[in-house]
């Protein structure tokens, strides 16, 4: 299995673990001119913005790292316009990271408020 491959199956394993948690699911790779978000929820009236990270193991890092202030910067840009072309100016919103272990004992992590505007 390739990155892609692994990348798409941990998003997957997300929108699965998202919604029996009871969140709906917005989005999945929602993309605009400024960058990409993996998965945009609505949980209990607060929009959700997720960046699903997948890894087989930590040998380079934990997942959560990847997603370091570059890459917060460019999904809140991206939010930002989301926000605004469907009108969700007054929600409550948050920022989190999922990341998804492909290990024989599967595991998944969601951190809720990784990182804020």
């Amino acid at each position: 299995m390739n990155n892609i491959d692994k990348g798409r199956l941990g998003e997957r394993l997300a929108r699965k673990y998202l919604l029996d948690k009871g969140y709906e699911i917005l989005e999945s790779n929602y993309r605009n001119r400024l960058g990409e978000i993996d998965i945009i929820a609505l949980h209990k009236g607060i929009l959700v913005f997720i960046e699903v990270k997948t890894r087989t193991n930590i040998k380079y890092g934990y997942a959560y790292e990847a997603v370091n202030s570059r890459k917060q910067s460019k999904i809140m840009k991206t939010s930002m316009v989301y926000i605004k072309s469907r009108g969700y100016g007054d929600m409550q919103l948050r920022y989190d990271i999922i990341e998804v272990y492909l290990t024989e004992d599967l595991k998944i992590s969601h951190i809720e408020d990784a990182f804020c505007l």
